[in-house]
């Protein structure tokens, strides 16, 4: 999700619920105690240099249970967060500290914001080895007329 994104979807909502990816919620009396504008520069393992930028959001919850955390608030940090920082329309990035701190796509549902687990991925798959994904392709959308018939014989 871009930042433009959940800028709309937070003049829409009633509350900000952010779902992890094995259905439990974040806490509702967490904070966003941070917003801020990632850019990783890096070479991956076929000598390639990259750079990714992203929108970090980082969610914290404490003891103060009364909490609770507004969509009009956090459209003011993500605001004020443009303003200062002078942040672009990137992908948002989730950090959540559970058992350690995980880093999470995020997507909305129509009625709570999801934590979707990211995954590493090899870059450079055609200088490593690794072979392309075989395409699947099913056999009733071979075209017959090319192959042969019984009737013909030919096998």
């Amino acid at each position: 999700m871009k930042l433009s994104q959940i800028k709309k979807l937070l003049g829409t909502v009633e509350t900000v619920d952010f779902q992890l990816p094995d259905g439990t919620f974040v806490p509702e009396h967490f904070h966003v105690t941070e917003v801020g504008l990632v850019t990783k520069n890096f070479i991956d393992c076929g000598g390639t240099v990259r750079e990714e930028t992203v929108v970090n959001f980082q969610l914290w919850d404490a003891n103060d249970f009364e909490h609770r955390l507004k969509p009009k608030k956090l459209l003011d940090i993500i605001q004020l967060s443009e303003k200062v920082l002078g942040i672009g329309d990137f992908e948002i990035e989730v950090e959540y500290q559970n058992t350690t701190i995980g880093k999470y796509e995020l997507e909305f549902n129509g009625e709570n914001f999801e934590l979707v687990n990211k995954h590493t991925a090899c870059l450079a798959k055609e200088q490593c080895g690794i072979p392309a994904e075989k395409q699947k392709v099913r056999m009733s959308d071979i075209n017959n007329e090319a192959c042969c018939s019984p009737e013909s014989k030919c096998c």
